[in-house]
């Protein structure tokens, strides 16, 4: 089952069993899929769906801190939920230790010795990555790498 249709049968269910939030993601995923697949004329593949869904992720994660500044804990928690939601959908995440040997392995591949290569090692490494960990982290982890 692709995960196109996993989100249309978990839309189903989460309608039967009014859950609203699980609902109203499934919803705007299928909606931003959907916006894609118009836009750029093409059926987006797994790969494709991941991707949209670890946007939706990012997206979330980076409004989190907007609305505690703002003294919103009520959304702080919705958007946690959310979170939590989509991550079901993506890959099983990288654990910081297996990100670390992947970097350094792709450090070594690539040959970078300072940080002013980063770019290199981040065009090579994310492709590896990619749905299964935070760009965030992995480029920390590669400035870290290369200091």
């Amino acid at each position: 089952m692709s995960l196109k249709e996993v989100l249309q049968s978990d839309l189903k269910s989460a309608m039967k069993e009014k859950d609203t939030i699980r609902k109203n993601v499934i919803t705007m995923m299928k909606a931003a899929i959907l916006q894609i697949e118009k836009d750029k004329k093409v059926e987006l593949d797994e790969e494709g769906v991941i991707e949209v869904i670890a946007k939706g992720v990012k997206q979330r994660k980076d409004s989190i801190p907007e609305f505690e500044k703002g003294n919103r804990p009520d959304l702080v928690e919705n958007i946690k939920k959310e979170i939590d939601i989509l991550m079901g959908y993506l890959p099983q995440q990288l654990s910081e230790e297996e990100l670390q040997q992947i970097i350094a392995d792709t450090v070594f591949e690539v040959g970078a010795q300072s940080a002013k290569e980063i770019g290199k090692v981040m065009n090579a490494l994310m492709p590896k990555v990619k749905g299964r960990a935070d760009g965030k982290l992995v480029n920390t982890i590669v400035r870290q790498h290369l200091q």
